[in-house]
């Protein structure tokens, strides 16, 4: 269950962010990687890696490309026609990792705006840019995991991860966004009812027979 956000095409409302969070496993550090939408705080793509190569990362930014570059696309051509500095495409944003900015361009050059090297800084110094939206999102994380020291195995740590960002965006409603879930805000439509989590595990259930 944990890629089933990529059987959905989230609405795009705010800019992309990307971030990981470091979680120790057997005392070797790992890397939790995140794509965030700011204004909908639906997680776009992720993964659970042993180390963020070249590799990893764009396998990272496909999960976006698969599920939303037509309505990149459809923005950029809305848009391409106004001087470079006045389209408003959909953007991403992250820290100078070199492999986040160069998997953003693989995929995205042109049709998206790539602002990359942004501090958390930004906001204290009142900047246009700043990657606050997947920090506090990590931080929910070393909240969840304060209690353990490390995770005693990958899948184990994966297994966490990959639960953990699916009931964020389907499973738990979110102040900033008057009691709604990431995924209601980013109109995928799947009725859930109240108890999100069993309908959700009964949509997959289901889903998985279809497919068989």
């Amino acid at each position: 269950m944990g890629q089933i956000h990529l059987e959905f095409t989230p609405k795009i409302k705010g800019m992309i962010h990307t971030d990981e969070k470091v979680i120790h496993v057997k005392k070797e550090k790992m890397y939790d990687m995140n794509c965030i939408d700011a204004k909908t705080k639906y997680v776009l793509a992720h993964l659970f890696v042993e180390s963020r190569t070249k590799k990893k990362v764009r396998k990272l930014f496909k999960q976006i490309k698969d599920t939303c570059y037509k309505q990149i696309l459809e923005r950029y051509k809305k848009e391409k026609h106004k001087q470079r500095g006045k389209r408003k495409l959909i953007t991403f944003v992250s820290d100078g990792f070199e492999n986040y900015k160069d998997s953003a361009k693989y995929y995205f050059n042109h049709v998206a705006k790539i602002v990359f090297g942004v501090p958390i800084a930004c906001k204290k110094y009142k900047l246009k840019h700043n990657n606050n939206p997947i920090e506090k999102y990590n931080q929910d994380i070393k909240d969840q995991i304060k209690t353990k020291r490390h995770f005693g195995s990958f899948e184990g740590a994966k297994s966490f991860l990959d639960l953990r960002h699916v009931v964020k965006n389907f499973v738990n409603p979110h102040q900033s966004l008057k009691g709604k879930t990431p995924a209601e805000v980013a109109e995928i439509k799947l009725s859930l009812g109240r108890d999100k989590l069993k309908h959700l595990i009964k949509y997959k259930a289901e889903s998985k027979m279809t497919k068989s």
